[in-house]
């Protein structure tokens, strides 16, 4: 089979890499990795290795929000994971680089490449290069954003339409601190990807130079006999959650970490994120919360010059292992520091925030946790009475018709692992509050995931979700909701036997799937505190 697929004697004896690439032509953070594909096995065969490329699935979280679509989102990180460990595990590959763009994609392919735990490293394809209209960078919350401000009839049809055209111009994945950006410097972080892969931009020479160099990189892997779990350790895992508070990363990063690690066999929970967050600032004026883009942060010294600063202030550890097989601090040796006089990361001393923006909430609302995301632009105390809704839809209408008002608490439930199933993210929903004028003046809740476009008042990831039973079941229009992000608590102020009673009288819906992916994943997903895991 081997010699048919085009292999030679010669080569019976090499070790085979495969190429795993997630490319497809219909999203533009995919659209250029089947040619990335091809500049790693050059690389790989110029290092004496066979470098046999596979591929796997992706879908757009930009194109499917706010859909029916979106629920098989968080779906397709599994079946990536899974089918890596299946082509991995029947073939036998000695190693492996996968090359991934979109959300879900790279922490798809770091659970499938944990559990196979073969020599690997991944290749992020990059953010995309900022649109421009009327003066201004746009990416892909501009448009989500343009829309809210229609609805408000702050600008045109054209207008938006012209947003729309031109806020993603090419390849790369989108482009502010959103999940993509944040799981690209997670991992580079981690030690999983080579230096200044997760900020060099999809469309720079560099890109190409490291899928070539990943061949060199591979051959020092194999050598080392060095795998992902020998990487991929605690304290290896609280380096990559340092480094996502220090930029502003997305909540989304809570649960792919989790996920992560239990690959690895690491023990992590929602308290270490917690525990860090505690005594680590935010420091990145990055979208979407901020005025930067990936692209300005790679101009002035990239994800190294903030992991050198976080070394040096001794906020990470860099005795950790990394995929060139040297350390962490070895690799940050030679990287020049933050350019002088930048503004994307401010210094340690005026932090945006002297605490990190990922807060884990607890209460008689989420006894099991819930994640908010809080800049401190927003303040740290929320309380109104709630405006309830069985869904993202019903949710968009009544923002569409006026039912939500300023100091309210809107719940959007039913949207849980389980419940949706598939925990659609509500970008849709906080981009229509924001361009509403009501950014300031609500907040919301739900046990759903939030896009790392996300900003607001915002809470996800409550647990148990409503589908399980949890209180936020059986809330009711006008019961007052409150988040507390300086004590930390997410509650309902009804005495408990109130909520025992509703509970007694609640009773579980039926799936809205009742076969296929998404019946399989409301059948064998775990809790959001647990990262949404699948396999046990």
């Amino acid at each position: 089979m081997l010699y048919g697929a085009g292999l030679t004697e010669a080569d019976m004896s090499r070790a085979q890499v495969g190429i795993v690439s997630a490319g497809w032509d219909g999203n533009p953070c995919n659209m250029h990795l089947n040619t990335l594909a091809d500049h790693v096995k050059e690389g790989v065969e110029k290092n004496d290795l066979v470098g046999l490329r596979f591929y796997t699935i992706g879908v757009s979280d930009g194109i499917s929000m706010g859909t029916a679509g979106m629920r098989y989102s968080l779906v397709s990180r599994d079946i990536i994971a899974d089918s890596i460990e299946t082509v991995m595990g029947a073939q036998y590959y000695d190693g492996c680089v996968a090359l991934m763009g979109c959300d879900k994609n790279m922490p798809g392919a770091m659970i499938g490449l944990a559990r196979v735990n073969r020599p690997s490293l991944l290749i992020f394809g990059g953010s995309v290069s900022p649109g421009r209209y009327k003066g201004e960078d746009l990416n892909i919350v501009s448009s989500f954003e343009a829309y809210g401000k229609y609805l408000q009839g702050e600008v045109t049809v054209r207008e938006l339409k012209e947003v729309v055209k031109r806020s993603i111009p090419g390849q790369g994945a989108c482009g502010g601190m959103y999940t993509a950006n944040t799981m690209s410097s997670a991992i580079e972080t981690l030690g999983m990807s080579l230096p200044f892969s997760a900020s060099t931009p999809a469309n720079h020479r560099a890109k190409i130079d490291e899928c070539f160099h990943a061949g060199e990189a591979m051959l020092k892997l194999l050598q080392l006999d060095l795998k992902p779990t020998d990487i991929m350790t605690k304290q290896a895992f609280e380096n990559a959650i340092v480094i996502v508070l220090l930029l502003g990363g997305s909540t989304n990063a809570v649960l792919h970490l989790l996920a992560m690690a239990n690959a690895a066999g690491v023990a992590l929970t929602l308290d270490d994120f917690q525990r860090l967050s505690n005594i680590t600032p935010l420091l990145a004026d990055l979208k979407p919360s901020g005025k930067y883009l990936m692209a300005d942060l790679h101009d002035v010294g990239g994800v190294p010059a903030v992991q050198k600063m976080a070394l040096r202030e001794g906020l990470i550890d860099g005795s950790c292992m990394t995929c060139t097989g040297n350390t962490l601090a070895q690799n940050l040796d030679e990287v020049e520091d933050l350019t002088s006089g930048q503004k994307v990361i401010v210094d340690m001393k005026h932090p945006l925030k002297n605490t990190g923006h990922l807060q884990i909430l607890y209460g008689n609302l989420a006894p099991r946790g819930a994640v908010a995301k809080i800049t401190g632009k927003e303040g740290l105390v929320f309380s109104g009475p709630a405006r309830v809704y069985d869904g993202e839809e019903a949710c968009l209408a009544g923002i569409q018709s006026g039912e939500v008002q300023k100091g309210e608490v809107v719940v959007i439930r039913y949207e849980g692992p389980r419940g949706g199933p598939g925990m659609r993210e509500m970008l849709k929903i906080t981009a229509a509050i924001m361009g509403a004028g009501l950014g300031k003046d609500v907040a919301l809740i739900t046990d759903g995931r939030f896009s790392g476009g996300t900003h607001g008042f915002v809470v996800g990831h409550i647990t148990p979700e409503a589908m399980d039973g949890g209180a936020l079941a059986v809330i009711k229009n006008g019961d007052v909701v409150r988040i507390d992000a300086s004590e930390n608590v997410l509650t309902v102020a009804l005495p408990d036997e109130t909520l025992d009673a509703r509970l007694a009288q609640w009773q579980q819906p039926p799936p809205r799937y009742t076969k296929g992916v998404l019946y399989k994943y409301y059948k064998s997903v775990s809790s959001a505190s647990d990262g949404c895991i699948t396999d046990g």
